[in-house]
């Protein structure tokens, strides 16, 4: 019985002894094998190579990759572990032969590790190569053999293993030294790389070339030995030559690299980016910055949304210019000031709110408003433009006169609803220079919104006139992000429908300035709502497009802000808009929202809703807050004499003789402008002299405008030059008394312009029509 419990004590030792050996063994291995900091690799929509960022450590180490080129994995076994799918992790009679070898030798020569074993090695590195390392090497090799699968310790060793100088695996080694993927490598090159990891830092590209051929070639006739290749194969190899020096790796997309980098340093990140497309629109911004940095504009960014899925295909953040032109800087999300680009947001609030029409006519004329008096590009005047037409021409006094005529507050509010991230201020701060460039937004959140617009239409008509509640959602350059558009609605994100609709229709045409008769580039086969901007002081040039499925967008100009003559959008950034564009399917047009549209009757020459004194009608789909809008102000049922010279009335014609005619009539400043460039506008009729007038005042002030300081400079001769007041009058040859300061200076017939020289100081202009009409003006005159 003694004997027996003693039996069990040791028997019951030496279970807890193997249990706690077995415990050891187990958690021997630690679970990450490996935490070298690796580089940061992005690759295209289809996973082909777009850049990589070598890692912190100097290296160049691609993130672990679980598939391993065929060719690779062939080359590899044959050279480096023969048995390597036959043995637990340790080749029994590799380490005796190699023991053997350095007892004879004495000293160590060779190792007769396994791959798994050099896995292991890889792991700790720098351990001291002993016979005790390799016992632990040997324990450690059969913990990872029941850990993983045979595929996985290989996918291990490919992705750790040095190939000479700072290139780390199979992936970087491939770049580095052929310039390909892995996976497309010949028998040669996969046979140069599958020896180099057994002496990289005595051989390698570049190096030891003698020496590397004889190993390349002693493998490829090894692989014909075992028939992995057969002899025509094994005599095309050997003829290879063998790479002289590394590879830079590929920088196609090296801003979004950089972007990317930022959030996911040393992962490998599929992207939505079109490598074919990326490459072309590189090419084209290659050639147009050749072209630019002769007149000393040395940037360019271009952004290419997918509407429908708003992922980014092309991201170009930079020209490809050097350090002294911030060629490193992402220009892509940078705040630039805006220029016209804001214009179609104010068109579309605009129709939105039901404030106007797409036709409808909108002062042009010279303007003050404070201190502040917007030109147009072209320095002149129409009197009066549809709207629709001062968008496509992006006229700039229209469009602050539509901004007060809004709201700045209201449009500052339709601009927050965008989301445009970089107006951060309150609507006063910008004022009315809001509309040309007061502001500042960047290239992602611009693209960012007509991606949103051009999708509200399309998901409009696809989804039985519903909306998302997410159209504004953030577009994504990663593969895996899933864009979440929210739910169906029948409320509107931000614009409805039509409004966009009508707005893009403006945007189809045109959009030159006046005179620049050189415009060769457009294609009217093309559907493209485009428009240009161009910021103040020529230092930032906009392009911004888009079809019915994808955007562009172009910035043009210095990152430091320096202004160049001829940096304008229409002449440096959209060149560049319609050559990407060619790069990419043509879409069919927008399909017309008609459940957000009415057809109804619209004044031929003013735009308005037709009126019951609107002779010229026409019938015309608009947005439904298009009913909002007042019926046309310009037309006036005027009465003539028989024979349709002279306004008549009752003081001085017999009613029965009185002929009653609607007259479109523009006010006196408009009019005066108006028929410049309308030359079948014709002006009021005049009353018959013995008629008593019912006519209002119908004088106004061309210049000075109101509360002027004005400045008097000298000529060569020291004379002071003239002041040259101008009025517009409703009535042609009328007789106008000129004032100033209740002193009479002269008087105009027809064209109603005064030369004089006030003295220094304060003084007020009064004017009398011979009908006794009166105007004034107040002016100041600065020394």
């Amino acid at each position: 019985m003694y004997r027996l419990i003693n039996l069990i004590k040791r028997n019951k030792k030496k279970s807890v002894l193997l249990l706690v050996v077995l415990v050891m063994y187990f958690f021997c291995l630690p679970k990450q094998l490996f935490k070298d900091p690796t580089a940061t690799v992005i690759t295209s929509s289809n996973n082909l190579l777009l850049g990589a960022q070598i890692a912190k450590d100097g290296q160049w180490r691609f993130p672990e990759n679980d598939s391993i080129p065929e060719k690779f994995k062939t080359c590899i076994i044959a050279f480096e572990d023969e048995y390597f799918y036959r043995h637990p992790g340790f080749n029994p009679v590799s380490i005796f032969k190699a023991f053997q070898e350095n007892i004879t030798s004495g000293e160590i020569k060779r190792g007769g590790s396994t791959i798994t074993q050099q896995v292991i090695r890889l792991s700790r590195k720098g351990q001291s190569r002993t016979y005790l390392e390799k016992i632990k090497e040997i324990i450690l090799a059969t913990r990872l053999e029941l850990r993983y699968s045979k595929e996985k310790i290989l996918s291990l060793y490919a992705s750790h293993a040095p190939f000479g100088g700072n290139v780390v695996g199979i992936d970087a080694a491939s770049w580095r030294y052929f310039n390909r993927e892995a996976h497309n490598l010949s028998w040669a090159e996969s046979a140069t790389l599958a020896v180099l990891p057994n002496a990289p830092s005595l051989i390698y590209p570049g190096k030891n070339q003698e020496l590397l051929l004889k190993k390349r070639n002693r493998l490829l006739q090894k692989l014909l030995e075992n028939k992995s290749i057969d002899s025509l194969t094994y005599n095309l190899s050997i003829a290879e030559g063998l790479p002289q020096k590394p590879y830079a790796l590929p920088q196609i997309a090296p801003h979004l690299l950089q972007n990317i980098s930022k959030t996911n340093k040393g992962e490998r990140i599929k992207t939505t980016i079109d490598k074919r497309l990326q490459e072309q629109a590189n090419t084209i911004v290659h050639n147009h910055y050749n072209t630019l940095k002769q007149n000393e504009i040395y940037n360019i960014s271009v952004l290419v949304l997918n509407v429908k899925t708003r992922k980014v295909l092309t991201y170009i953040g930079n020209a490809p210019t050097d350090k002294a032109h911030q060629n490193s800087v992402d220009i892509i999300n940078k705040p630039r000031s805006t220029g016209s680009i804001l214009k179609p947001f104010l068109y579309a609030a605009m129709l939105d709110a039901g404030d106007i029409l797409p036709n409808t006519l909108v002062a042009d004329v010279p303007s003050q408003f404070g201190n502040y008096s917007p030109e147009n590009f072209n320095k002149e005047f129409d009197g009066a433009v549809p709207a629709k037409r001062a968008l496509s021409r992006s006229l700039n006094v229209p469009a602050v006169r539509m901004l007060q005529e809004f709201g700045l507050d209201r449009f500052h509010h339709y601009l927050k609803a965008l989301e445009l991230k970089d107006i951060r201020y309150n609507a006063n701060h910008y004022g009315l220079s809001l509309i040309l460039g007061g502001a500042e937004s960047n290239l992602w959140d611009l693209c960012k919104s007509y991606a949103a617009f051009s999708s509200t239409i399309n998901h409009f008509n696809e989804t039985s006139s519903e909306y998302f509640s997410n159209e504004f959602c953030e577009p994504s350059f990663f593969d895996s992000t899933i864009i979440d558009f929210g739910k169906k609605s029948s409320e509107k994100t931000v614009f409805d429908a039509a409004s966009i609709y009508l707005t893009y229709e403006s945007l189809k045409e045109v959009n030159r300035p006046e005179g620049d008769d050189n415009w060769e580039f457009f294609d009217d086969s093309k559907q493209i709502a485009w428009k240009t901007g161009t910021s103040y002081g020529f230092r930032d040039a906009w392009a911004i497009g888009t079809t019915k499925d994808y955007v562009v967008g172009v910035w043009v100009g210095n990152a430091d802000g320096e202004g160049r003559p001829g940096l304008v959008g229409v002449q440096a950034a959209a060149p560049i808009l319609f050559d990407v564009f060619d790069l990419l399917p043509n879409s069919d047009w927008f399909n017309k929202p008609f459940d957000e549209m009415l057809e109804i009757e619209i004044c031929s020459k003013s735009g308005y809703r037709a009126s019951a004194n609107c002779l010229e009608k026409k019938l015309q789909f608009v947005q439904q807050s298009g009913l909002k809008t007042k019926p046309c102000p310009y037309h006036k049922l005027i009465h003539l004499d028989a024979n349709l010279t002279y306004q008549v009335n009752s003081s001085c014609e017999d009613i029965s003789l009185i002929n009653h005619q609607s007259w479109f009539v523009l006010p006196p400043l408009i009019e005066y402008y108006y028929k410049k460039k309308n030359p079948f506008y014709k002006s009021l009729p005049p009353y018959r002299v013995d008629c008593l007038s019912e006519n209002e005042v119908g004088m106004q002030f061309i210049y000075p405008k109101e509360s002027s300081t004005i400045f008097l400079p000298k000529d060569f001769d020291e004379i002071v030059n003239e002041l040259i007041i101008k009025v517009a009058h409703s009535k042609k040859n009328s007789t106008l008394f000129w004032y100033i300061d209740k002193t009479y200076i002269g008087q105009t017939t027809d064209i109603h312009n005064m030369a004089i020289i006030p003295e220094i100081g304060q003084h007020t202009v009064t004017i009398i029509d011979e009908y006794g009409n009166e105007i004034q003006r107040k002016l100041t005159i600065s020394k």
